[in-house]
């Protein structure tokens, strides 16, 4: 896609006729017409957006009311305070995220686990409320209570969700960590927090691996000052009891008419911790509300992913990364989440697919690179089973770029909606993505959300259309976080997103909006590239370096000259197995560097490299590969145990003297 000509990628899918009569977006224009008088011209989701970021009271009281949200106490205005930071939502509601969750019964299956170390478990709707309440009763007996912290070193199992629920039900604060993430991560998460209790397992299997986490549960134990008790859920062995824990079934074995009542709490009390990546320094601890989680989750789940009751909802994730609180929170409308513990890749691209057939899915969400790995392995998941039940596909973690669009289309079928989203950890949820009433086009992102006012601002904080600006949010969400954890004066909160625009969150994106509100993000804008005075994303270089058949992965970092010079444009290449990183690879890379974006995205050195390191929830690390270009340390320039694979730092310190 070229910005400069004015060239739009090409439509590959639009909304039926009929799309408003049968969709959860159209059932809501209908009801704010017949009770708030409020009609939008059919087709025009323009309209509509502008209404939800210009009148941001109406619309998210509308939100509270069209979902019939509840509240003990009476429900005024939805936003008392609109500055930034430091919004008031909602201002004397009491409520309770897990009560919402639990209130539906749609009479199949409310939660679904798939898992690479034991069979598929169901839970029905009465069974889910039993061991939820079953499991309040237990952390109320060990000491949990309204503020405390309960932390979790569990995989994505239907344990971690019924855990989490009971915690929310207390009035507690939940946090977790993914039993993949070393010890050091997981210590420099949770010791932020202090948690009074700990659920984890003995270990897991990966793939045909099998994954011990008896020493690394010790370690942790033993560096949490604060535990009154542990818990382990057993799931590599079932019978295992880790040395001076309780067990899962123990902490279960209460009457559940015997639970205290789920307490409700007021709209921002800390419902979880979310973490920051923590490739450099100590991960942001972000605390995210009952209220804003609840609000923004139903908007976003329901208006534009179209999930309700009788749908089944799958993202690929750990719980290490906020699409697992996304994907739990499915619940809120009544839909099933499929949760999934395992390799994606077990035993080969085509099982998640596999999956997804035979679980129905309605909703199948994953990574761009998943999504562009199954292309480059020739999958064809429409051969892989029945997937007529499937409505929409989700892509995130990265841009994707238009072969991923086009692959969809192809490979999975002409009438899927894709929506490819970004957001963050630190708002818990897309603020971008697609809408059942918005077309498709291909290397896009459809729209801007409702009630997400997404901008981008020029050098001089200028809003730009159909140019490439810093991505910012100019009028407040109910996600943004209530703070960070341990941050009394709110000083590292502002700093993270209100420096660079006072009064304007800066979301670290390069973005391109256009006249329509599709949109396309190049990147992270602290690993632009900047050669010649123009600031380039990485996203498009990717999506054309990675485009050939021996290269299997890239990062491209460009080191600034400091004496004003062009500087140096890098470009490693892990090359597909039997492949090779010669001279005719790197002259046909820059040979389609050259054609398909300018001379200027030409790098000046190709290297070939092992592999690309990566955040467990998939992020290139530009930025730490950056630093040890620079001469950092590599176990100083990134958190190993944040890393899918972290031996691959090592791999470019040998490029510092070069």
């Amino acid at each position: 896609m070229d910005d400069t000509t004015g060239t739009r990628g090409r439509v590959l899918w639009r909304p039926p006729a009929d799309a408003a009569e049968h969709t959860r977006i159209g059932a809501y224009l209908r009801w704010l017409a017949a009770e708030r008088g409020r009609r939008f011209p059919e087709g025009d989701y323009g309209a509509l957006w502008r209404w939800s970021v210009d009148d941001l009271d109406g619309f998210w009281r509308s939100v509270w009311d069209h979902f019939a949200l509840a509240s003990s106490t009476p429900v005024g205005p939805a936003l008392a305070d609109p500055s930034m930071p430091g919004a008031r939502w909602f201002p004397g509601v009491a409520l309770n995220y897990a009560t919402h969750a639990l209130r539906h019964d749609t009479g199949g299956p409310a939660l679904i686990g798939l898992s690479q170390s034991r069979p598929r478990v169901e839970l029905g709707t009465a069974e889910l409320r039993d061991r939820v309440a079953r499991c309040r009763a237990g952390l109320a007996r060990l000491g949990v209570g309204r503020g405390d912290r309960v932390a979790a070193y569990l995989p994505n199992i239907p344990e971690t969700v019924v855990a989490f629920l009971a915690t929310a039900g207390l009035g507690a604060v939940w946090s977790s960590c993914a039993p993949e993430f070393g010890t050091r991560s997981v210590v420099d998460r949770l010791r932020q927090i202090e948690p009074t209790v700990l659920l984890v397992v003995d270990g897991y299997r990966y793939g045909a691996r099998t994954v011990d986490r008896a020493a690394e549960v010790a370690a942790v134990r033993a560096e949490l000052g604060s535990l009154r008790a542990t818990v382990t859920v057993p799931y590599l062995d079932p019978g295992a009891r880790l040395d001076g824990t309780i067990t899962w079934d123990e902490l279960l074995d209460v009457p559940p008419e015997g639970a205290p009542p789920a307490v409700e709490v007021p709209f921002d009390h800390p419902l979880y911790v979310l973490y920051s990546s923590g490739t450099t320094g100590l991960p942001k601890a972000i605390v995210h509300g009952h209220g804003g989680i609840l609000v923004e989750h139903h908007k976003v789940l329901a208006l534009h992913n179209d999930l309700g009751p009788g749908d089944r909802f799958f993202w690929f994730s750990t719980t290490g990364w906020m699409m697992w609180n996304y994907l739990v929170s499915g619940l809120l409308v009544g839909a099933t989440p499929v949760l999934f513990d395992g390799d994606p890749g077990h035993p080969d691209l085509g099982a998640l697919w596999r999956a997804a057939a035979g679980e129905q899915v309605t909703f199948f969400g994953t990574s761009a690179p998943f999504l562009l790995a199954c292309r480059k392995a020739g999958i064809v998941p429409s051969a892989e089973g029945d997937l007529s039940a499937l409505r929409s596909v989700g892509s995130t973690g990265a841009p994707l770029p238009a072969e991923g669009f086009e692959w969809v289309y192809e490979a999975v079928g002409p009438d899927v909606l894709l929506s490819s989203v970004s957001g963050g950890t630190d708002v818990c949820t897309a603020f971008v993505g697609g809408c059942p009433l918005v077309p498709v086009r291909a290397g896009e992102i459809s729209c801007r959300y409702l009630g997400a006012k997404v901008e981008a601002f020029d050098a001089a904080g200028h809003r730009v259309v159909r140019e490439q600006g810093e991505l910012v949010i100019t009028a407040p969400m109910p996600s943004m976080p209530v703070g960070f954890w341990g941050d009394a004066d709110g000083s590292r909160y502002r700093a993270a997103y209100f420096a660079d625009h006072p009064g304007v969150w800066t979301h670290g994106d390069w973005i391109t909006v256009y006249e329509d509100g599709a949109c396309v993000i190049t990147g992270r804008s602290d690993a632009t590239l900047n050669r010649g005075g123009v600031r380039m994303g990485t996203a498009e270089l990717y999506s054309v370096v990675e485009a050939l058949p021996e290269v299997a992965d890239s990062l491209v970092v460009h080191l600034e000259d400091p004496a004003g010079g062009p500087g140096r444009l890098l470009l490693f290449v892990a090359p597909v197995p039997g492949a090779e990183v010669d001279d005719e690879l790197r002259r046909r890379i820059a040979a389609a560097l050259r054609r398909e974006l300018s001379p200027r995205h030409v790098p000046d050195e190709i290297h070939a490299v092992p592999g690309v390191p990566r955040t467990l929830s998939g992020k290139k690390l530009e930025v730490p590969v950056k630093r040890i270009l620079g001469g950092a340390d590599p176990d100083t320039a990134a958190s190993r145990g944040s890393l899918a694979d972290p031996d691959l730092l090592d791999a470019y310190a040998p490029f510092v003297e070069r």
